[in-house]
C-alpha cells in the first residue's frame, strides 16, 4: 500500500452544490448585510439592485436583457421558465444527465405538452445537436453537474432560430463563455462557481423571452411564485430586485461578496482560467494514473466544473456492479475520513465513481493534493479486495 501523502489540501471542500467558498472567505464579510430589515427598504432594494449589477458585470450580459432574482435556487427559475414560457409551439427537450432528465419528465408527465420530443444520451455522452430542430422552443443543461458532460460551444444553436433556447447553466455561469446571443432564457444558482448560499435562483431574459411572456398565455394557472406578467406586460420590478418572496438578506450579501471577490480577481475571464486549471490538474493525473478515467471519452465535451471520473482498473472492472459500486463508495469514504476531500462520489443517479469539484472557488494546489490522496486510498481499497484463488 502506498504511504499516506505528507499534507491534505488547505480547504478539502469538493462538493458539486453547494460549493468552495471563495479563497479567503470568512463570516466577517457579511457584517454589512441588511439583516433584520425589509428587502422592499431602501437599504435591502440597494443591495438586491446591486446583486443584479454585478451579476450583469462579471457574466457580460448584454444591456438588453433581464435578470432577476428568483425563489428556490436554479430549480426554481427552470420551473419558473418552462411553465410560463412552453407551450407555444413544440419542444425539444435535451438530456445527458439526471437534472436534464428531471426537466423532461415536468414538460412531459407534469405540463403534459402534447408535442414534446425527447433527445437524450448515455452519462458521459451528448444526442446529436445538429439534429435539433430550432422550429422548436429547446430545453437543455449546459454543463451536465450529474455526469460531467457539457456542450463545446453554442455554434449548434441557430442564430436565426424560430424557438427559444432555454439554458440550465447553474454549473457553467461563471466558469465557461455562454454565448448569450444564442441564448434566450438562462438559469442558474448562487451556489456554484462562486459558492454562494442555497435557495436562491437567477433568471436571465433575451428581448425574444420577454416578447413571447408578453405574448403568449399558457393554459394552465400559475401560482405566484410563477409569475412574471401581469395585465400581459412584464412585471419589471422582478428584473431591478423586486422579489417575488422574502429572500435571504444574509445569503444576498454572500453573493455580492463573490461577486466581488470575482471582479477582484479580473472578472469572468479570471474565474474561467481558475476553473480551466483545476480541471488540467485532474487531466494530467488521469493521463498518468492507470486506475481512473473521465466519464466523458470525448476531452470536448468534459467539464470543467464537475469532473466525473470511473475506476477502470480491470480486477476492479470484474467485480459485480454492486461492488464496483461500493469499491468507488470505499475511495470517497477513505479521504473523506482523512479530513483531505470532503463529498467526492459520483450523483446517487450517475454511474458509480468520482465527482470533484473544480470550479473557480477551488485553489488547484488543494486539487493536486486531493489526487494523491486517491491514489493513496485506491492503493487501501485494493488491498482490501479478495485475492483470486
Amino acid at each position: 500500500m502506498s504511504d499516506i501523502p505528507a499534507a491534505r489540501p488547505r480547504v478539502p471542500h469538493f462538493s458539486s452544490g453547494p460549493c468552495a467558498k471563495r479563497p479567503g472567505w470568512t463570516l466577517e464579510n457579511l457584517k454589512d448585510a441588511a439583516l433584520g430589515r425589509s428587502h422592499r427598504a431602501k437599504l435591502g432594494k440597494a443591495k438586491l439592485e446591486r446583486a443584479i449589477t454585478l451579476t450583469r458585470e462579471i457574466l457580460q450580459i448584454p444591456a438588453d436583457y433581464r435578470i432577476g432574482i428568483v425563489p428556490a435556487s436554479d430549480t426554481g427559475a427552470v420551473e419558473m421558465a418552462m411553465w410560463s414560457l412552453l407551450g407555444a409551439r413544440p419542444v425539444t427537450m435535451l438530456a445527458w444527465e439526471s437534472f436534464g432528465e428531471g426537466w423532461v419528465t415536468d414538460v412531459t408527465k407534469q405540463l403534459k405538452l402534447p408535442n414534446v420530443t425527447a433527445m437524450t444520451a448515455a452519462y458521459g455522452e451528448l444526442p446529436d445537436l445538429t439534429k435539433v430542430d430550432w422550429s422548436n422552443d429547446v430545453v437543455f443543461t449546459w454543463n451536465g453537474t450529474t455526469s460531467g458532460v457539457r456542450v463545446p460551444n453554442a455554434d449548434w444553436i441557430a442564430a436565426d432560430r424560430e424557438g427559444l433556447s432555454i439554458c440550465d447553466a447553474t454549473s457553467a455561469a461563471f466558469a465557461q463563455a455562454l454565448d448569450w446571443q444564442k441564448l434566450d432564457v438562462v438559469t442558474y444558482s448562487w451556489q456554484k462557481v462562486l459558492g454562494g448560499e442555497a435557495a436562491h435562483g437567477m433568471l436571465i431574459l433575451s428581448p425574444r423571452a420577454v416578447e413571447r411572456l408578453e405574448t403568449y398565455k399558457p393554459a394552465w394557472p400559475l401560482p405566484k411564485i410563477f409569475r412574471l406578467t401581469k395585465g400581459g406586460k412584464l412585471i419589471e420590478g422582478i428584473f431591478k430586485g423586486e422579489t417575488i418572496n422574502t429572500p435571504s438578506m444574509l445569503c444576498v450579501e454572500d453573493y455580492i461578496d463573490a461577486l466581488e471577490w470575482a471582479g477582484s480577481i479580473g472578472g469572468l475571464g479570471a474565474l474561467m482560467a481558475r476553473a480551466d486549471a483545476n480541471a488540467a490538474a485532474i487531466a494530467e493525473w488521469v493521463a498518468r494514473t492507470p486506475w481512473i478515467d473521465f466519464l466523458a471519452a470525448d476531452p470536448a465535451i468534459r467539464s470543467n466544473t464537475s469532473v466525473c471520473l470511473k475506476v477502470v482498473d480491470s480486477d476492479v472492472t470484474a467485480l459485480p456492479a454492486d461492488q464496483q459500486a461500493a469499491f468507488a463508495k470505499a475511495l470517497a469514504s477513505a479521504v473523506e475520513k482523512e479530513g483531505a476531500g470532503y463529498d467526492i462520489g459520483s450523483y446517487r443517479d450517475a454511474p458509480p465513481g468520482l465527482r470533484i469539484w473544480c470550479g473557480a472557488t477551488v485553489d488547484t494546489e488543494d486539487v493536486v493534493l486531493l489526487t494523491q490522496w486517491l491514489d493513496w486510498a485506491f492503493a487501501k481499497a485494493k488491498a482490501a479486495l479478495p485475492k483470486a484463488a
